[in-house]
């Protein structure tokens, strides 16, 4: 999703929101089926002036079967025309969605008609703006609708799926509403200042909630390092000296040669890299060059490079063909520290062979696999995916994908630790006001709402009773 600058500078956060005409096409053209959507006022009066049966007073939510016809009245297409109403449609706006069949020529016919009719093309995200602007969404559930359509994985679409229900702006809601009743004792006591006999924020209740509001912004933003690596895809290193068969088990856990594979020694010199999905969870395997000494120059380039990869990996497959000495296992130890190391003993097809038990009972140091003959990888991939320790993800789980979410959660907290060391001072509420203020307008940023001084006069109104 894309927010035009342009109609952002004609939106209610500095004026008023477009409500013209509009229309796109929803769908790619060359299916079956073609989608063409429109919105604003005056769309059900502009459809029904190309479309072969009358609109306006038909009952919304309503499908409608006819033709699209030119300005002399000859048919463009046979048509399914859906009918909303505001405000309950997507954008909150009358809107009308017009199926065709899928052809590219018969998706342009009928835009065209739109526009000769009074319809505009709508910028790149205009619909989702609209929801956003009439209340429908707000803006972290707006930045779900481009996630979502993005998802190339279950995880991802889960934890899109939930920020589009609502689940992430219900808990900022959460703390909204505590950030509000903090406010409003805090101005209470500014306002009745002079009457020291009066005392409405109790220091000690103020700390606790605001402890309370902190330890769930930290939670938030801790989750952004797992939201990053299931969006993007978990990063598995895979290393190891060379000739172990590094490439091999590349190619079959992707299931593709993607990676040379030959006996010669030294033959991945560079970083090879692609993704598969292990229970509905991205993960991004990188062949690293086996590390080794050398004095090849190329060869040591592709080696530091190993390293490199290994330190921003996550999970590290350790692949090797024999027993490693003490002195190997410390280094590799030392080198992988906070990170979740695997030992793959690769070769052991006699092993297992032999073995009476079974390769997914195998619960030791090492996992054991033959890459060649494709014998305990699937062992191998449960192991990795219980390495990855994630949260189990269902369409309500609340976990922060977006930077822009975090870096507002992260300055959140930075000023919720001021207010926390005020109100342990016993500084002046003024002070503790202005920070909390630097709260609410960042968790504010998230969803696009913020908290006035209208409405913190509201709530106190509201809840205190001052006087009867």
């Amino acid at each position: 999703m894309k927010l035009e600058k342009a109609s952002l500078l004609n939106s209610p956060l500095t004026g008023i929101a477009s409500t013209d005409p509009i229309c796109a096409l929803a769908t790619q053209a060359g299916g079956a089926i073609g989608v063409i959507r429109t919105s604003g006022k005056g769309v059900v009066e502009i459809v029904e002036s190309i479309f072969s049966k009358p609109l306006n007073n038909a009952h919304p939510n309503t499908l409608h079967y006819g033709e699209i016809t030119d300005e002399q009245g000859n048919t463009i297409d046979q048509v399914v025309v859906s009918l909303w109403r505001a405000p309950h449609s997507y954008t909150g706006e009358d809107a009308v969605e017009i199926s065709c069949h899928g052809s590219a020529i018969v998706l342009q016919q009928v835009l065209i008609r739109l526009s000769e009719a009074g319809c505009r093309q709508a910028e790149p995200g205009e619909f989702t703006q609209r929801a956003y602007f009439n209340g429908k969404l707000d803006l972290s559930q707006a930045e779900a609708v481009a996630d979502l359509i993005a998802s190339t994985n279950k995880a991802s679409y889960q934890i899109a799926l939930s920020q589009l229900k609502g689940h992430f702006s219900n808990e900022l809601a959460l703390l909204r509403e505590q950030l509000l009743k903090m406010t409003s004792l805090i101005e209470l006591e500014l306002d009745f200042s002079d009457h020291e006999e009066l005392e409405f924020a109790d220091r000690s209740e103020l700390k606790t909630l605001a402890m309370k509001i902190d330890n769930k912004v930290v939670s938030l933003a801790h989750s952004f390092q797992t939201g990053e690596a299931l969006k993007k895809g978990i990063p598995v290193a895979i290393v190891g000296q060379t000739n172990v068969g590094k490439s091999t088990l590349l190619n079959c856990l992707l299931k593709e040669n993607k990676a040379i594979v030959s006996d010669i020694h030294g033959t991945t010199r560079d970083v090879i890299e692609d993704t598969m999905s292990i229970c509905g969870v991205d993960f991004l395997f990188i062949d690293t060059a086996g590390i080794r000494e050398t004095t090849d120059e190329i060869e040591q380039i592709g080696i530091n490079r190993a390293y490199e990869k290994l330190n921003k990996a996550q999970i590290v497959l350790w692949v090797i063909d024999k027993t490693p000495t003490n002195e190997e296992r410390t280094e590799m130890l030392q080198r992988c520290e906070g990170k979740q190391l695997l030992i793959v003993r690769n070769k052991a097809e006699k092993e297992l062979s032999e073995d009476n038990n079974r390769t997914e009972n195998q619960e030791d140091d090492e996992i054991r696999i033959s890459a060649k003959y494709q014998i305990g990888i699937a062992h191998l991939e449960e192991r990795i995916f219980k390495a990855a320790d994630l949260p189990e993800l269902t369409e309500n789980t609340v976990i922060v994908t977006n930077a822009r979410h975090y870096d507002a959660l992260t300055a959140a907290h930075d000023a919720l630790t001021y207010v926390m060391q005020a109100l342990e001072m016993n500084l002046s509420g003024d002070l503790i006001a202005e920070d909390l203020k630097l709260v609410i307008e960042e968790l504010g940023k998230i969803t696009g709402k913020q908290i006035n001084s209208q409405e913190t006069l509201i709530n106190i109104f509201k809840n205190f009773c001052i006087g009867k």
